[in-house]
């Protein structure tokens, strides 16, 4: 038996949380002979009933990420007797001198300098980065992209590098329609909105065409984070009034209906380790159009219409296409469903759980 701690205080993050929430207990499954420490907010993790089994210990851990006392912490927190420590996020414990199993989902900090939100934030990225090619021999992400930036632009060597996917769970795949959560026909954008999720192109785009659709933009996300992250936007949103509608956070069966009401899903943006949300809609049979910018060609094949994410107008014009046809749109439905089943969660943990009991020999 082995003592296996992982940090999961991202754990209801909209990424890296369902990324936690999908592997986990699925790897606690395939590896039950080994001692789980979780380390995260107590409150938030008892939640799930998966952490209350004999073999799950949960330390309550607080500190913000990306922080100096996180550091402080999780050196204090992470068991003595840790054989395998897993970072589901490349903040990893730096004073921490064991086995180490990092994931890390793209390097945007470093390869998109201009969304690193501040020269302090660059830095300590790029010293995390540098650290763990230096303290860890598995290293997981989810694309050949971000296995390609890895290599291409740190240095990382391949065969350290495990590419596993993200995927879409199951249940995905069995929505069935209730009533529509929005009153009108409307386009759909799930996710963060950080300013490399290209939203203002998606702003920009509708704002050419308004009068040719009847549809209203729905994003589910918070539009404090959007305003803050785009000046140009907010005065693009008092001109489309109420025409773009933030929903906030909602619960995973509200979202269900979001997707499988929506008339096409949209997500532009620019940068992405993978990007489960077009997965998502595929899974429940809405229409996706995509950024063009890599990896999303990767994930979803020829299953999506693609646009230019730096074009607003070729973003307008794939709208107004799918719109208007029909056959593309059960086209880009029926391939939709194909692409998103060939990525599972049973899969990538077995696989991950694989890595784990190698690492831990």
């Amino acid at each position: 038996m082995a003592n296996i701690s992982v940090d999961v205080r991202m754990i209801n993050s909209s990424g890296i949380g369902t990324y936690i929430k999908s592997l986990l207990p699925r790897i606690i499954d395939l590896l039950p002979e080994h001692k789980y420490y979780l380390l995260g907010n107590v409150d938030e993790i008892v939640k799930f009933e998966w952490t209350k089994q004999n073999n799950v210990d949960v330390i309550n851990t607080t500190s913000p990420i990306y922080s100096t006392t996180e550091q402080l912490e999780l050196i204090k927190k992470i068991p003595s007797k840790t054989d395998l420590f897993w970072s589901p996020h490349y903040n990893i414990p730096v004073f921490y001198t064991g086995k180490l199993l990092v994931s890390i989902h793209d390097i945007l900090h470093l390869a998109m300098p201009q969304y690193a939100q501040g020269l302090k934030k660059q830095l300590y990225s790029k010293t995390l980065f540098n650290l763990i090619k230096l303290k860890s021999k598995n290293i997981l992400t989810p694309s050949n992209f971000s296995k390609e930036e890895l290599t291409s632009k740190l240095n990382y060597s391949p065969d350290a590098i495990h590419k596993i996917p993200n995927a879409v769970d199951e249940k995905w795949f069995q929505i069935k329609k209730q009533n529509s959560p929005y009153k009108k026909p409307y386009l759909l954008y799930v996710g963060n909105v950080k300013p490399h999720k290209n939203l203002s192109v998606l702003v920009e785009a509708f704002k050419l065409i308004k009068e040719k659709i009847p549809h209203d933009i729905v994003i589910v996300g918070k539009r404090e984070g959007f305003i803050l992250a785009d000046d140009a936007v907010q005065s693009n949103i008092e001109y489309l009034k109420d025409r773009v509608h933030f929903t906030g956070y909602v619960e995973d069966d509200v979202l269900n209906q979001y997707y499988a009401h929506a008339d096409m899903f949209i997500f532009p943006s620019v940068y992405e380790g993978f990007g489960i949300p077009p997965l998502e809609a595929m899974a429940t049979k809405c229409p996706v159009i995509v950024s063009s910018a890599q990896p999303m060609p990767e994930v979803c094949g020829d299953a999506a219409l693609y646009f230019n994410p730096y074009n607003p107008k070729d973003l307008a014009d794939k709208i107004l296409t799918l719109n208007s046809s029909p056959e593309l749109r059960n086209n880009l439905v029926q391939k939709g469903i194909t692409q998103a089943q060939k990525y599972s969660w049973d899969e990538s943990a077995n696989t991950i759980a694989e890595v784990i009991a190698a690492g831990i020999q």
